[in-house]
């Protein structure tokens, strides 16, 4: 694997199993993304967009071939080392913010911090609500928040463990257009200050367009990869 990859991923393969019968919903997939790069994963509903982030991010395992993050082989780790890969390498954002409900903005971005028993960590998250311009929102609760409020403190604390790697699933997907556009420059200006690797997928070409280079997916294999 060469030292500039961030990403491979080697020939694989995703079917689920259901009531005695197979369903492949990704087949063959071969990439590989250089650090630094920003990446979008696109294509219609059921082609397997989501599967494929989930297996580039340790969170499911492939059926087949192999995904190899920052150097380490995926499909040799147990939970626990998964677990730790994502910890100390991985950001996420999501579709639904995923935000704990019973915990504070501020306290949701610290969460990561303290996983990794770093110090100054409420400092570091009030810097970074800051970034987001939520100052004034530290101590409100998610259901306080407005959903574009709540996307931002997800951004803050998807930067928060300084990731190599930062995952985005339909980041804009739940927000107005005025909204969405918001979060979308702030993820990119955040992610340009800090150096990640960003990887979304989208339906949104719109988004799609800001990223250097667009994978396409249908019916679980890759229909097209443009450097935009």
């Amino acid at each position: 694997m060469s030292a500039e990859n961030i990403l491979e991923v080697q020939n694989v393969s995703k079917t689920y199993k259901s009531a005695g019968t197979a369903l492949r919903v990704l087949s063959n997939i071969d990439f590989s993304i250089p650090r630094g790069s920003t990446v979008a994963i696109t294509g219609p509903s059921g082609s397997g967009k989501t599967t494929l982030l989930g297996l580039c991010a340790g969170l499911d395992r492939a059926s087949a071939g192999s995904v190899i993050l920052n150097k380490v082989k995926l499909d040799q780790l147990n939970e626990n080392e998964l677990a730790a890969i994502r910890n100390n390498h991985v950001g996420f954002i999501f579709q639904n913010f995923q935000l704990m409900p019973t915990l504070t903005a501020l306290e949701n971005v610290m969460v990561p911090m303290e996983l990794r028993r770093e110090k100054n960590v409420t400092q570091r998250a009030m810097e970074l609500l800051a970034k987001v311009g939520l100052s004034d929102r530290a101590q409100h609760y998610p259901i306080q928040l407005s959903g574009g409020e709540q996307q931002r403190v997800s951004l803050a604390r998807a930067f928060s463990n300084k990731p190599d790697i930062l995952f985005a699933d339909e980041p804009t997907g739940n927000l107005d257009g005025e909204t969405s556009e918001k979060i979308q420059q702030l993820l990119f200006e955040l992610n340009r200050e800090a150096g990640t690797t960003l990887i979304i997928v989208t339906h949104d070409l719109e988004l799609a367009a800001h990223t250097s280079r667009i994978i396409k997916l249908k019916a679980g294999t890759i229909q097209s990869d443009l450097y935009v």
